[in-house]
């Protein structure tokens, strides 16, 4: 039988798993200096500068309503699937895991929102299956 299989890229929050559909992604950077901008919403942490381009640098941890320890070493950028503009966004994490290989059998729904796509049962965790951020019009 054939299964729907999709890569993730699992990244830490607080100490715990998370991960994104690799699809999504554009590259993972290390953090290096961000301008914070006044007057932004509190997830968002600033821009930086990356080959020329800005990216708007967001704290998922904010977004998730986490404790927030800003500790973050790691950014994942994201695809820029909006073609009305050129806004480019990361997340700041605390670190990158690794990249796997999940099918649809592993993954439970027990809770549907906006942010939540599923979570990924291991042997003795769990790892949240997030959305990555919508770009604005």
């Amino acid at each position: 039988m054939n299964e729907n299989k999709t890569q993730v890229i699992e990244f830490k929050l607080n100490n715990k798993k998370y991960c994104v559909d690799l699809n999504h992604v554009a590259e993972v950077v290390d953090k290096d200096d961000l301008t914070q901008i006044p007057n932004t919403p509190n997830h968002i942490e600033g821009v930086m500068d990356l080959r020329g381009e800005t990216t708007t640098i967001i704290n998922p941890k904010t977004v998730f309503d986490l404790q927030n320890n800003k500790n973050g070493k790691r950014i994942i950028v994201f695809e820029n699937t909006n073609q009305n503009n050129n806004d480019n966004i990361g997340w700041i994490v605390d670190e990158v895991h690794q990249v796997r290989q999940i099918t649809n059998e592993e993954i439970d729904n027990p809770i549907k929102t906006e942010n939540v796509k599923g979570v990924i049962k291991e042997q003795t965790d769990f790892v949240i299956w997030v959305e990555p951020p919508k770009t604005q019009n």
